[in-house]
Formats: structure tokens, C-alpha cells, sequence
């Protein structure tokens, strides 16, 4: 028992930011068919950050000791956790992608991308996919993802970049493996939560 407790003391600290902000401005025009927008959704996951920005100090200093550094897959989550860690190179894994945006098939409509955002969102939480991962199968990916984080802060203190939406999808999982968020910072570009484990209720 002593030693079970040991290792609950050890246990962390997880802390989470959202990447920074992209180089493809959501906001910007032209105005895009749910079709031009699905491509868009594809270049953006392939983009990188925008390269006028730097990470926030208060990041900095809370990840500066981390001693694993995880990311998704994509690439402003990967250039988030080296631009937040001065250059380390971050464990990326899928897990932790963004959960999808699909457009609802809106024809003869055009909005902007962050419009469309807002709609794929709203559609998808009720059960519209297009053929791709399901808000179910998304939920059952972040219980997941909550697990590798638990099982990889044993020991050690660990940092994830990841996405604004997903980053949420974790939080409930994570409070039943025995996690507190004691620092939320919100859901904005560089935004972080942090996590301390105090062992299941």
C-alpha cells in the first residue's frame, strides 16, 4: 500500500495546451461550398502555424520541466510542443488528433470556413459523420487517449499539444481515472489546462 501511494505522489503533473494559431486563417474569405470546404478542412490539418507569433511565457515556464512531450500527429500540434519547449522534439500519435469537422451537406450554400466550423460541429454532435469518425467513436478515441496520458504520467511529469475540441473530450475521462484539473485556461490558441492526479473516488 505504501508503495501504491508512492507512486500516486509521482504521478504527474498533465499538462494540456491547444496548438497555436495556424497560418490558414479560418476567417478569411472566399466563401466555400460544404464540398470546397471539406478540402479546406484537409489543408488545414496539413497546414502549419503561422510563423508571426511565439509561445506565451506562462506556457514556457509551465512545461519547461516536463519530462515526456507528446503531441498529435498534425503539424501545429508538433511545431506547438517544440515551439513551447524551445525546440524538443515531441512523441506525436494519433490518438490525439482534432475530432473531425464534417460539413453538413448544405447545397447551393457558401460561408466562410469558420462558419462552417461552428455548422460541422454542431451536426456532427448530433450524429452526422460523412463516412468518417463518429462523435461515439471520437469519445471512445479520448477515453482512450486519456489512458495513454495516465499510463505515461507514472513517474513522471508530461506535456501534450493537441487541438481545442479534443482537448475537452479529454477532460471527462481524465476525472475518472482520478485526475483534477486545478489550472483551466480556456480553449484558445495556446491555452493550456493542467492536471493533478488524486486517485480515484
Amino acid at each position: 500500500m505504501a508503495g501504491s501511494d508512492k507512486t500516486q505522489a509521482k504521478r504527474g503533473p498533465i499538462i494540456v495546451s491547444r496548438h497555436g494559431r495556424p497560418a490558414l486563417n479560418r476567417a478569411a474569405g472566399p466563401k466555400l461550398t460544404w464540398q470546397e470546404y471539406q478540402d479546406w478542412w484537409q489543408r488545414y490539418e496539413a497546414g502549419s502555424l503561422a510563423p508571426d507569433q511565439d509561445a506565451p511565457h506562462a506556457l514556457k515556464q509551465a512545461v519547461q520541466n516536463a519530462d515526456l512531450v507528446l503531441s498529435s500527429i498534425r503539424p501545429r500540434a508538433i511545431e506547438t510542443a517544440q515551439w513551447a519547449t524551445d525546440g524538443r522534439e515531441p512523441e506525436p500519435h494519433a490518438v490525439f488528433n482534432e475530432a473531425p469537422l464534417p460539413p453538413p451537406r448544405l447545397n447551393g450554400r457558401t460561408f466562410l470556413p469558420k462558419t462552417w466550423n461552428i455548422l460541422a460541429r454542431m451536426v456532427w454532435l448530433q450524429g452526422h459523420s460523412l463516412d468518417g469518425e463518429s462523435v461515439d467513436e471520437a469519445r471512445l478515441r479520448a477515453r482512450a487517449a486519456a489512458e495513454y496520458l495516465h499510463r505515461a504520467a507514472e513517474g513522471q511529469s508530461v506535456y501534450l499539444a493537441a487541438h481545442g475540441w479534443f482537448n475537452r473530450m479529454l477532460r471527462r475521462p481524465l476525472r475518472r481515472l482520478g485526475w483534477v484539473c486545478v489550472r483551466d485556461g480556456g480553449d484558445k490558441y495556446w491555452s493550456y489546462r493542467v492536471y493533478e492526479y488524486r486517485g480515484k473516488s
